[in-house]
């Protein structure tokens, strides 16, 4: 018996160590157990820059169907023909729930020792921005569940809107000067005072986004937001600044292997026709010096007609968009102060309209370098610049695309939802005379979560390009 006793304990003993031994072999010794959360927090920014700005569903899409950009080859995207393949549809998607929500997700699942309360917030509020950008793009997607099933449920546009301005509203609890440092913040470099405002300013453009749906609660919402408590001035503008090689501008490092885009006509000649001081920053003279004006190239042309157009008789975009430091700008105090002149407009809040309207012209002008105040008031003395209260979702809605250069997944937005400017397709568009309207899912939803897809597309309307989404009412 003893030695039966002794043999138990031995095999006991070697089992424990076998164990222990397996658990060694298992772990990867290059894997960090806790993520450090400043690493994370630098990667989602620049991640998220590029996507916004200077990824090809942006320079190769979204800018081409707002008409900032156009396609001077390969002009399929142009005409709308489009694959649920192509990177206007897969990127959004991929690059937002594969690496940002992810990663997000990763700091608030960190412990508080590692991650203290304002990481969380601000990982809140990156989050929000990317669902909705994700939510402005496809309609009904994966939210409440996204990151915690292989298989999410795709909520409503609607839902998605409502939730994320609980999202926020946690953002800004744990939002607090004493709640300790934030490393790894290449936008706001850990001032919590900007975070707190750039996520108040994402509820009013959420709650923008909802107002000709629920224009009631939209209203409360806005009605709580202290014109104090949104981003007050160019200095505090949520904008990623690029830097030398190997975080250069996107953008840039496109135009110096490829050449198949130009700035576009459209806002040429809107430019032109209201003489605007902000063409020679938006647009490069062409290579050909015998073409002395800026020139665009028209959107929605067949391959051979867009580059019988003459690649040096077109202009480029200027260096600001495609310098290797060029800042991708994401949320813009222009943006706020045209937002504060729709709200009064709508009857939200008090105040003046025009007067917001004019102090969000001079902001754009300030952020592209165009100062003194002869210059500006000369611009919007013009009567086509001046405010129109009777037609203010044109005078706002032109010039907030005019403003927005660049940003192709907000002004894309704004476009569907003020109506303005009022955009004709190319010659060779591929929908029969209408711009899309929304992207479709990616075709890869169609086999790993085909049947929550499905469910989706009934509810929401057929899975195309001009099917309005829940937001877009006009």
């Amino acid at each position: 018996m003893k030695k039966y006793l002794i043999s138990l304990l031995a095999t006991a003993i070697l089992l424990a160590s076998c164990s222990e031994s397996l658990d060694d072999i298992n772990r990867n010794p290059n894997a960090t157990e806790y993520p450090n959360p400043a690493y994370l927090l630098t990667g989602v920014e620049k991640n998220g820059a590029d996507l916004y700005w200077g990824n090809s569903a942006n320079y190769g899409g979204l800018l081409l169907f707002v008409q900032h950009w156009a396609a001077i080859q390969y002009t399929d995207i142009d005409r709308y023909r489009i694959s649920n393949t192509d990177g206007i549809v897969t990127t959004p998607w991929n690059t937002g729930y594969t690496t940002l929500v992810t990663n997000l997700n990763a700091i608030l699942s960190l412990d508080g020792a590692i991650a203290n309360a304002n990481y969380k917030g601000v990982a809140l509020t990156l989050r929000s921005w990317v669902f909705l950008l994700l939510a402005d793009l496809y309609g009904d997607i994966p939210y409440s569940e996204a990151g915690k099933s292989v298989v999410p449920v795709f909520d409503t546009q609607q839902s998605v809107y409502a939730g994320l301005q609980a999202d926020l509203n946690e953002a800004l609890a744990l939002l607090n000067l004493d709640a300790g440092t934030v490393a790894g913040d290449v936008v706001y470099n850990g001032d919590i005072a900007k975070w707190r405002k750039f996520a108040t300013s994402l509820k009013f453009r959420i709650a923008l986004r909802t107002a000709d749906r629920e224009p009631e609660k939209a209203g409360e919402i806005i009605a709580s937001l202290a014109p104090a408590d949104l981003i007050g001035s160019n200095d505090e503008t949520f904008r990623f600044v690029y830097t030398s090689s190997p975080y250069n501008n996107p953008q840039h490092d496109h135009f110096v292997s490829r050449n198949d885009y130009r700035i576009s006509k459209t806002i040429v000649d809107k430019l032109k026709a209201l003489n605007d001081p902000r063409l020679p920053v938006y647009a490069d003279l062409p290579k050909d010096e015998s073409v002395t004006d800026y020139a665009g190239g028209a959107n929605g042309l067949p391959n051979d007609a867009a580059a019988n157009q003459g690649f040096d008789r077109i202009s480029r975009p200027g260096a600001y968009f495609i310098s290797p430091a060029a800042p991708a700008v994401i949320y813009s105090y222009a943006e706020v102060l045209f937002n504060l002149a729709e709200a009064v407009e709508r009857g939200y809040i008090g105040g003046n309209a025009e007067n917001y309207y004019r102090q969000a012209v001079k902001a754009s002008f300030d952020q592209f370098g165009i100062t003194g105040d002869e210059a500006i008031d000369a611009y919007l003395a013009q009567p086509s610049v001046q405010y129109d209260a009777t037609n203010w979702k044109k005078s706002i809605g032109e010039q907030k695309w005019i403003a927005f250069f660049g940003q192709g997944a907000d002004a894309y937005a704004e476009w569907r939802r003020l109506d303005f400017p009022q955009l004709t397709a190319g010659p060779a568009g591929a929908l029969n005379g209408e711009i899309p309207v929304r992207i479709f899912y990616p075709g890869t939803e169609q086999s790993l979560n085909g049947k929550n897809r499905e469910t989706a597309v009934k509810r929401q309307g057929e899975d195309n390009l001009t099917t309005k989404l829940w937001f877009d009412v006009y």
